[in-house]
């Protein structure tokens, strides 16, 4: 088998994820994600099943929605959302993300764009993947400046939305809500235990030995390189055009 990219690693391990979900929404500066999403509509259609509606912000080709986000809160508030992603400036042990900045709010050292509608989205669609490839303590924090977008609720708060993994370039993380908090998963090639402890700033639970994130099989790294990356390239060509030219330097 050819080698594999990281990154591929990355859109190999969210289209595990979404298995089994009818719509996934995606953002418009998420080309992994949206990567991972078309991969796993690839696959199942190869194989003569019926793959997710894909829901890209700000693609024509990928985007059933006329009016932005105001109908992507809309179909998430009506159950039709089935996964989503969020990443943040800082993600702590609890699920809990910060997109606004750094320091004592609101007297922040560092500014970011904003929650937007992080928070809604957290709590009504079911099955919410945090996404962020760094992976060092300056992210991963043992508590956020400001929360965001809280990854629990106390007890008698409906929701029905929440955390369900936390992917980074280092590993795959499971959340979980009982707990509360995340369990290293697996570990991706050229990584391990020690270094992911390292570079993360909570506590997590974890096999001894954790086991190696699985790679994308020769019949799937041919769908993406293929298909879904020409498919990305409508919305994310610049992503699309580097991910050929590092295939193109393995190769060489």
């Amino acid at each position: 088998m050819a080698e594999v990219l990281p990154r591929e690693v990355l859109i190999g391990t969210i289209a595990r994820l979404l298995d089994g979900v009818r719509h996934v929404a995606v953002g418009a500066s998420s080309p992994i994600p949206a990567a991972g999403a078309m991969l796993l509509r690839a696959v199942k259609e190869a194989s003569g099943a019926v793959g997710p509606r894909i829901s890209i912000l700000g693609s024509v080709e990928h985007n059933f929605f006329t009016n932005g986000s105001a109908e992507l809160f809309d179909c998430a508030g009506q159950g039709r959302i089935d996964a989503f992603f969020l990443g943040g400036g800082q993600i702590d042990g609890f699920g809990n993300v910060n997109l606004v900045g750094t320091g004592d709010y609101p007297h922040s050292s560092v500014r970011w764009p904003g929650s937007f509608g992080s928070a809604y989205l957290y709590y009504v669609v079911p099955r919410v993947i945090l996404f962020r490839e760094e992976h060092t303590p300056r992210v991963f924090v043992e508590k956020v400046d400001f929360i965001s977008a809280p990854g629990i609720s106390a007890e008698g708060v409906f929701r029905s939305g929440g955390p369900i993994a936390l992917l980074t370039g280092k590993g795959l993380f499971r959340f979980d809500k009982a707990r509360p908090g995340f369990e290293l998963e697996s570990v991706h090639p050229g990584h391990d235990l020690a270094e992911i402890k390292q570079a993360t700033g909570f506590r997590f639970g974890h096999d001894a030995e954790p086991q190696q994130t699985a790679l994308p099989d020769g019949s799937t790294l041919e769908l993406l390189r293929g298909r879904v990356f020409d498919e990305l390239a409508e919305t994310y060509p610049e992503f699309a055009a580097q991910m050929r030219r590092d295939l193109g330097a393995v190769d060489a």
